[in-house]
């Protein structure tokens, strides 16, 4: 591929990978809003507002660790071509648009991960590639909907003694303030971990190309960029999931909305605080599901739950597939 030819390719991959992460925002929107719109804490309007700021904040408080682990520790650099990236954002995308028309609340983060991953493969193999991310990153679909599950039944049963004399009136009431707060924190770990995953790509592709030197990091435009992008899809929401996240789960009052974000919020941070590119739309569900399962098990609409761990699991393999077919069209074309 001649330079000529490669220079407006790049630009088109760079502007997909922006378009993916738009998706992202609009697509895992209800991954942030869900909780604080059903408790009726803010109106959609707002939530979006002050979810896409928090979100688009989010690279004053994290480094790219993240980033490197999509960029290199997937499919090693040495696979990574135009072909790749292309396949990549393109089984990504399509999997994000049939479940966001779906309402199906799937992992933007897997379908990335899948949409790489497969590519890869269509190109090189297992050889292409590297097993320690690839499983770090599978394990989380396990570990981060648990975490989350775990930590926000710990938050709720705590703060049900804390405030077990304390009127339903005044718990309501103080919880909805807190919610502003959970919420905020909540969006801040999503702009931090959910961004990184398009940094990442956008960065391989830059690296694979000799275009940012002989050492893989993340050009600051390229960073802020994506977390733009992504700050933008959460404002335009992402209504069916909403409901489904919000309502179908289970029902939620203010204190269990914010016992959830805060669980589901302490997982991200750590998860990117150690280069762990997890799902979001996981972490928040499993919070909910926790909560709701602390009130009593019969609270949790299991039926809605299973259909999303389905989802989960086909995610990788769906979009992956996508991916690898993505880039065979590719390659008849450059």
């Amino acid at each position: 591929m001649d330079g000529s030819v490669a220079l407006p390719i790049i630009v088109a991959l760079v502007i997909v990978a922006l378009i993916f992460d738009f998706l992202n925002g609009l697509h895992d929107a209800a991954n942030s809003i869900a909780t604080v719109v059903s408790t009726r804490v803010l109106s959609p309007k707002y939530a979006v507002l002050w979810a896409a700021f928090f979100n688009t904040i989010a690279i004053l408080f994290f480094t790219t660790s993240v980033a490197k682990t999509v960029g290199t520790g997937i499919v090693a650099p040495s696979y990574v071509d135009t072909n790749v990236i292309f396949g990549a954002l393109m089984g990504a995308i399509a999997w994000n648009v049939i479940t966001w028309l779906m309402g199906i609340p799937s992992s933007s983060s897997h379908a990335l991960i899948g949409g790489i991953a497969g590519a890869g493969l269509a190109k090189g193999g297992f050889d292409a590639l590297v097993p320690a991310g690839f499983m770090k990153t599978g394990s989380a679909i396990v570990m981060s909907p648990m975490i989350g599950l775990i930590l926000a039944m710990l938050l709720i049963l705590s703060v049900s003694w804390i405030c077990r004399r304390t009127t339903p009136f005044a718990v309501d009431k103080r919880f909805r303030v807190l919610q502003f707060f959970s919420a905020a924190m909540y969006s801040l770990g999503h702009g931090g971990n959910d961004a990184q995953k398009t940094m990442g790509i956008i960065a391989v592709l830059l690296f694979s190309q000799g275009m940012i030197g002989p050492t893989f990091h993340v050009p600051f435009w390229v960073a802020i960029t994506c977390q733009l992008a992504m700050g933008l899809g959460t404002m335009f929401g992402g209504w069916r999931i909403v409901k489904t996240m919000g309502s179908k789960i289970t029902d939620l009052k203010p204190v269990q909305g914010f016992c959830a974000e805060t669980g589901g919020a302490i997982t991200l941070f750590g998860a990117t605080w150690l280069g762990i590119p997890v799902s979001t739309t996981h972490t928040i569900t499993g919070a909910i599901v926790g909560v709701g399962a602390a009130r009593k098990l019969s609270a949790v609409r299991w039926n809605i739950a299973a259909n999303i761990v389905i989802a989960w699991v086909i995610t990788i393999p769906a979009s992956g597939s996508i991916a690898a077919l993505f880039y065979w069209l590719s390659t008849k074309i450059w």
